[in-house]
Formats: structure tokens, C-alpha cells, sequence
């Protein structure tokens, strides 16, 4: 074949540090767009990005050529950079360390994207870490929940 293809959906999720809520509404107007722009520049494509104020869902289809953690190296920190240098009042502002990253199929595209268009309203029945663990449940993913909000 002369050609590779591939069609990597992705939803990856992430928190501030320590969950705090720093993600008001300017900040993630002029946020998101500047990572969907980083996301570009690693030859993806940001379907949606969104979340509550302590945390973000991305929806991306990725390039097979660039690793996931590195392009989650760069996202992190050229946007914390960023965010220190245009918002000067959002001094502490940090991401977490880790993030996860799960894979989605074609046919969940659209569901996929509801949910995260509808994150206000889903966080206010339940919280950033209970979701975590659902997502890792559902993928079955093996994990120590002393160790997991680190």
C-alpha cells in the first residue's frame, strides 16, 4: 500500500492542578481555541474542547506520526505559558501532571461530542473524580485510587 491511513479518534481528559477552579469563561474562550491551535500544529484536528471550571475534555483526531505524550507534554506546557503571559492574574495557574486519553470509535463520534458540549450541566450531578473513575471502569483500566489524584 502506498499510502497510510488512519482515523485516531481520541478523548483525552485533564484537570488543573489540584483541581482547582481557575477555567472561568474568558479564560476558556481565548484557551481552548489556542489549544485546538497547538493540536494543529501536530497535524490533529480539535473536534471539541470543553469542561467545567476544573478540568477539560478534548475531542481530537490525531496524527499517527507524533506520540500522544509528546503532543500532551507540548498542550501542557505551551498553554500554561500562555495563560501565565495573557491572563497576569492567574499566577498559580498549572495543569496536572498526568491526563488520560481514551480511545473512540467513528460510530460514537456524535455522543462523544454531546458529551463534552454538555459538561456544565453533567458536572453538576457529578464530580471530576467519580467521572475518572468511570471512564477508567469502563476501559478497564487497572488503577490504585490512593495514588490516583496525585
Amino acid at each position: 500500500m502506498a499510502h497510510t491511513f488512519t482515523h485516531l479518534l481520541t478523548h483525552i481528559i485533564f484537570s488543573t492542578k489540584d483541581r482547582r477552579p481557575v477555567l472561568d469563561a474568558d479564560l476558556k474562550a481565548r484557551l481552548f481555541p489556542y489549544l485546538g491551535g497547538i493540536i494543529r500544529a501536530h497535524d490533529g484536528k480539535a473536534i471539541i474542547i470543553n469542561g467545567p471550571t476544573d478540568h477539560l475534555h478534548i475531542l481530537a483526531s490525531l496524527a499517527a506520526k507524533h506520540a500522544l505524550s509528546d503532543l500532551m507534554r507540548e498542550l501542557k506546557a505551551d498553554s500554561s505559558g500562555w495563560v501565565h503571559k495573557n491572563f497576569p492574574n492567574q499566577h498559580a495557574f498549572a495543569w496536572q501532571i498526568g491526563y488520560g486519553a481514551f480511545s473512540v470509535s467513528h460510530s460514537s463520534l456524535a455522543e462523544v461530542e454531546k458529551y463534552i458540549a454538555n459538561q456544565e450541566e453533567h458536572h453538576r450531578k457529578v464530580s471530576f473524580q467519580e467521572e475518572f473513575v468511570i471512564f477508567l471502569k469502563r476501559h478497564e483500566m487497572e488503577f490504585d485510587e490512593r495514588f490516583l489524584w496525585e
